[in-house]
């Protein structure tokens, strides 16, 4: 079955200076996949992220989303492609001083003509899909660090967008609190056939939600393998078997 390509990337590489982070990246992201990146510490893994979703420009190489060339090219194109994408970042990424409902109203009031009343509707619907329903005016000192989280999921799901991308979701989580967010991300993931690519050190986690994974290592500066994590913990390279089965 031929797939809906939905992220290719080509040859990209990122320096910074004289300094290669990345070199040689080439992959295919289907539409509907969670893909996890992961990798050890100082592999490059939140620099892929950043040049996928714009926030950098790679040094060379190019990135197509739905076959749309995103880059190289002129700001127009890239900000239209942009609208599509939802971001989850590390730390959350709520404003401390506005209400979930004002945080969550920020990309409805930019990028759509939804008035007052919809727009409330809409984050309603938004927050009850990731159990937080009620919580709307709730500040994000008011609320747990996993609440945190899925308020930052249901801003990143405000636009529905085609693609969403986690940086480290499961970071500052307890164990129980990251397994209700991977059961989170699939149940979102199977009801809109979204697009996911997560950014992510955490083992349980891959095996839990990735349909595959690219790994990332620093010696080479670029991928290692990509695979699903069964393929993956099953390897006969050791440097990749060592990582999916946590030998040191």
């Amino acid at each position: 079955m031929i797939q809906d390509v939905a992220i290719e990337v080509k040859n990209l590489e990122k320096r910074y200076d004289e300094h290669t982070v990345l070199q040689d990246i080439n992959f295919i992201i289907n539409k509907g996949e969670i893909i996890c990146i992961a990798g050890g510490s100082g592999c490059g893994k939140s620099t892929l992220l950043r040049q996928i979703i714009g926030l950098e420009e790679p040094t060379n190489g190019e990135i197509y989303i739905n076959k749309e060339k995103f880059f190289p090219a002129p700001t127009k194109t890239r900000d239209k492609i942009i609208k599509k994408f939802g971001v989850m970042f590390q730390l959350g990424g709520l404003i401390a001083s506005m209400t979930l409902k004002e945080n969550i109203e920020l990309p409805l009031k930019k990028y759509t003509k939804l008035n007052d009343k919809q727009i409330e509707e809409f984050i309603g619907l938004k927050l009850s899909s990731v159990g937080l329903d009620g919580f709307q005016n709730y500040l994000p000192s008011e609320i747990s660090g996993g609440m945190k989280k899925r308020a930052s999921l249901a801003r990143a799901m405000a636009l529905d967008p085609e693609i969403l991308f986690f940086d480290e979701p499961s970071s500052g989580l307890d164990p129980i609190t990251s397994a209700a967010l991977d059961n989170l991300i699939k149940e979102i993931n199977s009801a809109l056939n979204t697009t996911m690519v997560i950014v992510t050190h955490d083992l349980e986690s891959i095996f839990s939600i990735a349909d595959r994974v690219i790994l990332l290592d620093k010696a080479v500066k670029g991928i290692l393998a990509i695979g699903t994590p069964g393929e993956l913990k099953n390897s006969e390279n050791k440097v990749i078997f060592n990582f999916f089965n946590r030998v040191f």
